[in-house]
């Protein structure tokens, strides 16, 4: 008999346990609230802490005879015809260091998209993999990346045959796709595993008008963010593997020597309740957001100064190979103002925060959740941004490099270079050293100088500009880049 979908088992297990009045001499803690300061219970509600139980020994017995996760984690295999599936409460963060590490191990080398999420470049400094970066597709014009072709990674193998594996992001948080099955066709003359990143694709296998899916474009390990474009909560990862290039007990080894052996029930529930609600639902749901988005796209390029990317934009030779048109990216270059200032504008005066922002774009991203309702308010907003661009029109701009002065040469291994002696140095006097942190601008998290890279005058000038403009970097000890460590001499 096959899977029945109708089952959640965490959900239902979470019930079983209110409906027996189990009694925890366990964490966590506030045992289900009643230690719980009554104001924290006031703004997050009891349901929060009734369904924070301990996953072994509370939501299944101590030695898990229930097997409430395995079922829920086999469901969720079966409904996206993977072989295997796992779930996270770290976040994709921890699920694509998992994945990197059940492919290639320490002193190797992995072929990796430069376009890649911080968490891969800490992937890469934990484990002491060494990267082959494999550039991605540049629009130029548009000073924006796509994912590497699979000529690019074609090239790269032929270069480092020792590679043990590859790595792909896609789809872009900007809706850029890659050619997966390119890609994996790639590797697997060569009997090399891929990994793709699809943090962002969690609803892809739901949808036909929808960008082919990892598994589907025959990826070895797929790694997903369920609380991206799907309805988990944060934190909530899964990834999936499939074919005999990877042991899926190695896999498992090396999720679980990365997690936390604290994992959140709730956000394990969250995970069994989308995958019930997207095999029963997901078409339809998925269906009405697209017909919204497309509505959406045309009414924001109606307004002034405003120009949605399409997949007209994003695909085509030596750009993406398909598109994702759920996050609705805007270019408001015409506006005369950068996304920064424009995102903080309509935070401050409309209360609607944007999914990315960069120097000259914003993007909302729509989901299934949406409706008439929020995108009618988005327009709204949208419409009165429009009409006060002479009040934004004074934003500090960015010196954007090219592509060829955005990329630096790699001149020691992440790792080497992150634990080395360090020194703080002004960001005029950094050219030509060798950068000891990553400096990644936030959203869309991908690193613009990693390292072991020798820093430009072009990069600096970028991100010291971009600074000045409205750009985060979370990440390097000094924010606002008045300093950069570097490796002593």
């Amino acid at each position: 008999m096959g899977a029945n979908q109708a089952e959640a088992p965490i959900l239902e297990a979470l019930a079983r346990y209110a409906d027996a009045d189990e009694l925890g001499f366990t964490p966590p803690g506030h045992k289900r609230a009643r230690g719980a300061d009554p104001r924290a219970r006031a703004v997050l509600g009891d349901a929060v802490f009734y369904g924070d139980v301990l996953a072994n020994g509370g939501l299944d017995d101590r030695l898990t005879r229930g097997r409430v996760l395995e079922r829920a984690e086999n469901l969720m295999a079966d409904a996206v015809h993977a072989d295997h599936t796992f779930f996270s409460t770290c976040g994709s963060s921890l699920s694509v260091k998992a994945a990197m590490l059940a492919v290639t191990c320490p002193g190797h080398r992995l072929l990796v998209g430069r376009d890649a999420h911080k968490s891969v470049v800490a992937g890469l400094i934990l484990s002491g993999v060494e990267p082959v970066w494999v550039e991605p597709q540049w629009d130029t014009s548009r000073h924006l990346a796509h994912p590497p072709s699979a000529a690019a990674y074609a090239k790269a193998f032929a270069e480092h045959p020792d590679a043990d594996g590859a790595l792909v992001t896609s789809p872009t948080p900007y809706g850029a796709a890659a050619d997966l099955t390119g890609i994996a066709d790639v590797c697997h003359r060569l009997g090399k595993p891929l990994v793709v990143d699809e943090a962002w694709g969690a609803h892809l296998p739901f949808h036909d008008d929808l960008p082919s899916w990892a598994m589907d474009a025959g990826a070895d390990i797929c790694v997903t963010s369920i609380h991206k474009m799907g309805s988990g909560l944060e934190q909530g990862s899964v990834f999936h593997l499939q074919g005999d290039l990877v042991d899926p007990a190695e896999l498992a080894s090396r999720a679980d020597l990365l997690g936390t052996t604290s994992p959140n029930v709730l956000i394990y529930a969250g995970i069994d309740a989308w995958r019930r609600q997207m095999v029963q639902h997901g078409r339809q749901l998925l269906g009405r957001a697209l017909e919204l988005a497309a509505r959406t796209r045309i009414a924001v390029e109606a307004i002034d100064g405003f120009h949605v990317n399409d997949a007209k934009d994003f695909r085509g030779p030596d750009l993406a190979h398909d598109f994702d048109p759920l996050p609705v990216v805007m270019d408001i270059g015409e506006l005369g103002t950068t996304g920064y200032r424009a995102a903080d504008w309509l935070r401050t005066h409309h209360h609607i925060d944007a999914h990315l922002f960069d120097h000259r774009r914003i993007s909302a991203q729509l989901t299934h959740a949406d409706d008439e309702q929020t995108t009618t308010r988005l327009l709204t907003a949208l419409r009165d941004l429009a009409d006060h661009t002479a009040d934004l029109r004074d934003a500090p701009q960015v010196a954007v490099p090219s592509p060829d002065e955005l990329r630096m040469d790699q001149a020691r291994p992440p790792r080497d270079a992150y634990f080395a002696r360090q020194a703080k140095v002004p960001a005029a006097e950094a050219v030509g050293r060798i950068a000891a942190e990553m400096i990644t601008p936030y959203p869309p998290g991908i690193p613009v100088a990693l390292p072991g890279e020798r820093l430009t005058e072009p990069v600096l000038t970028y991100l010291v500009t971009g600074v000045e403009a409205g750009m985060f970097l979370p990440d390097p000890a000094d924010q606002r880049l008045k300093t950069v460590r570097v490796v002593e001499d």
